[in-house]
Order: C-alpha cells, then sequence, then structure tokens
C-alpha cells in the first residue's frame, strides 16, 4: 500500500484509488486512533456533489457505525462548513467527501478533529498504519452498541447564520456575480449574498454529479470573468468544488487571488485594530508584491511551507488572524479554521463597503511582480543536495543580491518527481528568465 495522505486528506480517482472498501477501512481505522478510551461519540459528515459521493459516504458511515461511533449526515455542504459545524454541533470529528477542485472522476476524504482543525501528520500516520493492518475484526462493536445515522437538514442555514455574523454591513446595491463550479456551494453561496440584499448573477449551479470544476469554477476563471463583463457586475468570486477557496475578478475582469484578498482583507483588519501582531501568514509561494505591499501599512508576512494546514499551524501556535495561500485558500481565524471560499467573499465585499471603493481601486495597493519557474532535472536521491553545496549557494546569493530587496530566489525540490524546482521572482521578467535557466543547468551540473 503507497501512502493514503497527501497534502489535504486522502485522494484519489473514485472506484479505483479510492474504493468504497478503502473508505470503509479508513472510516473503522481513523475512529480507532481518534477515539481511544471514549465510549460514545459523534462524527458528522459532509460531500460535494460528485456522483461517488453517495457510495463513498456509505463506505465509510459503515466502518464509523461497525465500531460504535454515531454519524449525523449533512449531506451536500461546504468542507468549511464542517469545520465550522464540528464544534457548534459539538461533534468529536468532522469528515468531507470531495476532490476539491479535482475533475468529477476523483474523490477525496478530509477529516477535522473536535476544534475543527486538520488531522497532524503523525495521526494521520497512525490511521495509515491501522488501514495497512487490514484487520477486519479491528474494534468491532457488539450489536447493542453499533452506532446509528441521524440526518441534520438544517446544517446549511446554521453555516448562514454563522456567516452572516461575520459582516457588519449589508449589500444592498451591489451586482455580484458567482461561479459556483457546480459544486457544494451551488445552493449556499447565491443564498448567502441574496439574505445580504445583493443582486446576484449565478453561473454552474446545476450539478449532475460529474460537471463539477469542468471548465468552471476557480481554476477557470473565464466563465466568471464573462459573466461579470455581460452584467457588468460590482465584482465576480469563483468557488472551487468544496467551496474551502475563492478568486475574485474585478469589474474590469481583472484577476485577484489570494495574495490580493490578503492585502485587501489585511489592511481591513488593522484599520479595525483585529490583526493580532500587524501580521498575515502566507506560503512560500506567495507573491513578493504582497510582501512589499503591506509593509507600507506596517504589517509583517511570516511565510510558511506550502499547504494550508501548515498556515493554520503558524496562525494557532501565535494567535495570529489572517492568513492564507495565492490560490485562495484564507483563513479568518476568528471565524474558522480552515480556508472558507464562502466567508471569503463576504469579507472582501465588505471591505468594499466600508471603503467605498471598487475592487480595482482597492488592489491597486499591490503590485504583482512576475514569477518565473523552471525545472532542473536532477536523480531523487540528489533532490536536497543543493542544500549543502557552496557553489549553488553563492550563485543564489549573487541573484538575490542582484535584485536588491525587490525578488528573490526559492528552490524547491519536488516530492513526486526527480525535479528541484527553481523560482524567481523580481521586476524584469526577461532577466528573471535568464537567471533561473542559468541556475537550474548549474544544479544540473552540480547535482548529477
Amino acid at each position: 500500500m503507497g501512502k493514503l495522505f497527501g497534502t489535504d486528506g486522502v485522494r484519489g480517482i473514485a472506484n479505483i484509488d479510492l474504493t468504497p472498501e478503502l473508505a470503509y477501512k479508513l472510516g473503522k481505522a481513523s475512529a480507532c486512533v481518534l477515539f481511544k478510551n471514549k465510549d460514545k461519540t459523534k462524527v458528522i459528515i459532509g460531500k460535494d456533489t460528485r456522483i461517488s459521493g453517495d457510495m463513498l459516504e456509505s463506505a465509510m458511515v459503515a466502518g464509523l457505525l461497525s465500531v460504535g461511533v454515531d454519524v449525523i449526515s449533512l449531506g451536500v455542504i461546504p468542507t468549511p462548513a464542517i469545520a465550522h459545524l464540528v464544534r457548534e454541533l459539538g461533534a468529536d470529528a468532522g469528515i468531507m467527501i470531495s476532490a476539491s477542485h479535482n475533475p468529477a472522476e476523483y474523490n477525496g476524504i478530509k477529516f477535522f478533529d473536535s476544534r475543527g482543525c486538520k488531522l497532524s501528520d503523525d495521526t494521520e500516520a497512525e490511521i495509515e498504519k491501522l488501514v495497512a493492518q487490514n484487520d477486519d475484526s479491528l474494534n468491532r462493536s457488539n450489536n447493542e452498541r453499533i452506532g446509528v445515522v441521524n440526518r441534520n437538514e438544517n446544517a446549511t442555514e446554521l453555516y448562514m447564520d454563522y456567516l452572516l455574523k461575520t459582516v457588519k454591513h449589508d449589500f444592498v446595491g451591489m451586482k455580484i456575480a458567482i461561479d459556483t463550479a457546480n459544486g457544494a456551494a451551488y445552493k449556499s453561496a447565491p443564498m448567502l449574498l441574496r439574505k445580504l440584499g445583493a443582486e446576484v448573477y449565478v453561473i454552474n449551479d446545476k450539478p449532475d454529479g460529474m460537471n463539477i470544476n469542468f471548465n468552471c469554477g476557480s481554476t477557470h476563471l473565464d466563465a466568471i470573468k464573462n459573466l461579470v463583463k455581460e452584467t457588468n457586475a460590482d465584482i465576480g468570486i469563483s468557488f472551487d468544488g468544496d467551496a474551502d477557496r475563492a478568486l475574485a475578478v474585478d469589474n474590469k475582469c481583472q484577476m485577484i487571488d489570494g495574495d490580493y484578498i490578503m492585502a485587501i482583507c489585511g489592511m481591513k483588519l488593522k484599520r479595525n485594530k483585529k490583526l493580532n501582531e500587524n501580521t498575515i501568514v502566507a506560503t512560500v509561494m506567495s507573491n513578493i508584491g504582497l510582501d512589499l505591499a503591506v509593509k507600507k501599512d506596517d504589517i509583517d508576512v511570516i511565510k510558511t511551507k506550502v499547504g494550508d494546514r501548515y498556515v493554520l499551524e503558524e496562525m494557532m501556535n501565535n494567535n495570529y488572524m489572517l492568513g492564507g495561500e495565492q490560490s485562495g485558500h484564507i483563513i479568518f481565524l476568528q471565524h474558522n479554521t480552515t480556508g472558507d471560499g464562502l466567508l471569503t467573499a463576504i469579507q472582501l465585499i465588505e471591505a468594499m463597503k466600508e471603503e467605498g471603493k471598487t475592487l480595482e481601486e482597492l488592489a491597486s495597493v499591490m503590485t504583482s511582480y512576475p514569477q518565473i519557474l523552471v525545472n532542473a532535472r536532477v536523480k531523487n536521491e540528489n533532490k536536497n543536495a543543493y542544500l549543502n553545496d557552496e557553489v549553488i549557494a553563492k550563485k543564489i546569493e549573487e541573484i538575490e543580491s542582484s535584485v536588491s530587496g525587490k525578488g528573490r530566489v526559492l528552490i524547491r525540490p519536488s516530492g513526486t518527481e526527480p525535479l528541484v524546482r527553481v523560482m524567481l521572482e523580481g521586476e524584469n521578467q526577461i532577466e528573471l528568465e535568464y537567471l533561473a535557466t542559468k541556475l537550474a543547468k548549474l544544479i544540473e551540473s552540480r547535482l548529477n
């Protein structure tokens, strides 16, 4: 058995990699690891709109019930709703069946603990170990202790109530275009914005089990750009399949990615004295333009490795209130413990209302610098050797010195391929391309 857990739960092609048999085993194993020495436990479970969701939910639930765990089924609901409702409903854990932005043939299983946080690497390793043992008799409950399933029909309304409490302004008079990716937010996103008084235009809100993320959503922004143009909307918001992230476009159809959103919302939080330590947490892939933009407002940016779970870990350890990724996973820790696309959308729109400015005007605080990525092909066993190579280190130092604080070099060994990724960032794209190619060739010559 290969490694089950990736950067965001277990994921694969449904019924081939992620089978009902595996889902059943994951249900049992997760319960055994998460609920050691607990007599009676309760888990909430939700899913996105993929056709394989029912199959995997049924198998997962069967595994949980067989070891005495009660299950509350929430139906189709965004991932961040699970993170919030696990606390509101007093559950011991939450499970989301979704493959996020991936095509319909994929599916995945994400776990949240009782705080609404994703599991640690060590906990995931424990679950994997139990699955690998393949012991079907594992913790099987006696008949009278088998778990039961209940359905919560009010889950979406509870999620809406929480979101509405995070903003002070209504959106009356605003024209908002949204693309729900035929995914988990196809009902909740338009419902939320209409409750706030906006005039809402919606596309890709008719899921059929196979059209989730298909030429739509946050990975295909042309759809939302066209809708903004057609409707003359003030802002367009595009969600991914499970709505834990969102990207925006302004009234001129220019993309507003996660870095711009963090800059705008970070300044808003600081104005309202809610940005603890005047710090934003981003990943190493965030554009240096974010650092330079918020520095003017005396806001610091701390960088973590790629993955919103690592952003959250840094935020929780130091009580920082805002963090996220360029891809649109934005965490507002005052309100939730994971990226929340709907929350991100209304916080961004509220910033427009508070300032009385268009999104284009708000986004003008930041300039996005060119990023050039070149791959150096290196043997797997040598991928980390650049760390101890003095010649490579000296060349990186020379490049960073040449960009004079308005650029950087980022070296990242691939986790799955025999590659070292060389990313350069700065003001002059042609110069960056030359320098990145030269550095990649140096790495190849030194490490092969």
